[in-house]
């Protein structure tokens, strides 16, 4: 692993890298992904450590799907873009564009921030239960319904709240288009994509 980058280690933060399974919007997992583990640069894992503690005060959790991505997966995102549609995962993460149509609306960049090792995709699990909060669409849906300020219910609405205000309140700055998506805005290699794998 590069310096200045770790896995992510910490009490009460829970993982699940999607694209390290079969489940993500591909239908297998991606290449540079090795393990099932989230990687990010230090700075990353500080600010997620403060926003940990205070997604606890407030009853949460926080879930990782993923943090630095290889480019080498989003040239895999890429070169999955131009093969026939199967149909295996449309239902569930495009229902309503093709495959080329996620970098036009900018749910899939050939050049990722999760590449600079500072972005992370996130979301907050109730501690009492251990189940996931319920955010009015899963992880990766590219389709309106998970922009911010989409019309979802009123639970979902305040855990989108909650989650945005604990990552803003930590140095985060969101993308619009994914509630899940979050960039650290004093990130330390700003122009700087990596690709050593994940393992």
């Amino acid at each position: 692993m590069n310096a200045g980058f770790v896995f992510v280690d910490v009490p009460g933060i829970r993982w699940d890298a999607k694209y390290a399974t079969w489940d993500n919007f591909t239908g297998k997992p991606v290449d540079g992904y090795l393990v099932n583990r989230i990687v990010g640069t230090k700075a990353l894992v500080a600010a997620l450590t403060m926003a940990h503690e205070k997604a606890e005060s407030l009853g949460f959790g926080l879930l990782l799907w993923d943090g630095y991505r290889p480019q080498r997966a989003v040239d895999c995102f890429l070169r999955w873009a131009e093969q026939p549609e199967d149909g295996r995962t449309k239902a569930r993460y495009h229902p309503r564009i093709t495959r080329a149509e996620m970098f036009e609306h900018g749910y899939v960049a050939t050049k990722s921030g999760h590449s600079r090792g500072s972005t992370v995709d996130l979301t907050l699990y109730h501690l009492d239960t251990g189940e996931l909060a319920s955010m009015g669409g899963g992880h990766d849906l590219m389709d309106p319904i998970s922009h911010h300020g989409a019309a979802v219910g009123e639970v979902e609405t305040a855990n989108r709240q909650h989650l945005c205000s604990i990552m803003e309140a930590c140095g985060f700055r969101r993308y619009d288009s994914e509630w899940w998506h979050y960039t650290l805005i004093d990130e330390p290699y700003p122009d700087t994509y990596f690709d050593f794998p994940i393992g």
